[in-house]
């Protein structure tokens, strides 16, 4: 089996993935401050800063976050991850995705996961994403860049109470 990392910088033309850092709190919560972010999410209180401190420790403990920027303004959009990696099935999860809302409806979310699918389908055969079940506008994501659900499962975040999550799966085979 090949070794690989899930902490390097990642980028296209137009976004650079950056291994996240304790001193990237304040910039990241400035974006997840908005409760419109989390209004569809099982854990929508993540707009309120203790809470999102616990998401954030929980991203730094993962060694698999990032923060998401756009190279032209420097701004942070948003944050993304690797997780759970399974030597076994030879799978990972990507998730814990957030955007601020001046990053909705612009392509942006596509372009990440393609970056991140590319990298990392060097090394797995499939990649999982878990995705509340309430969560709409992600469920219709993850089905335009190929995800199918394959599975419900209960998921208890860092710190916070268990929600129902759908297993949405990308096999490396299906990409083109």
């Amino acid at each position: 089996m090949k070794t690989f990392s899930i902490q390097l910088v990642l980028e296209n033309q137009d976004y650079k993935l950056i291994p996240l850092q304790q001193g990237d709190f304040e910039s990241l919560y400035e974006v997840a401050s908005d409760p419109r972010v989390w209004e569809q999410h099982p854990n929508p209180d993540r707009y309120k800063r203790e809470v999102f401190e616990s998401f954030f420790k929980g991203a730094m403990e993962s060694e698999g976050a990032f923060k998401i920027i756009e190279k032209s303004s420097g701004d942070v959009l948003g944050s993304t991850r690797f997780y759970n990696y399974d030597e076994d099935d030879n799978h990972i999860f990507i998730g814990y995705t957030f955007y601020g809302t001046k990053s909705w409806g612009k392509g942006i979310n596509p372009q990440i996961k393609k970056i991140m699918l590319d990298y990392i389908f060097q090394f797995v055969d499939k990649v999982h994403f878990h995705v509340g079940k309430e969560n709409l506008r992600s469920q219709i994501a993850m089905e335009r860049i190929g995800g199918k659900k394959i599975a419900e499962e209960e998921v208890a975040y860092y710190a916070e109470p268990s929600r129902t999550n759908f297993v949405y799966e990308i096999k490396k085979e299906d990409q083109s």
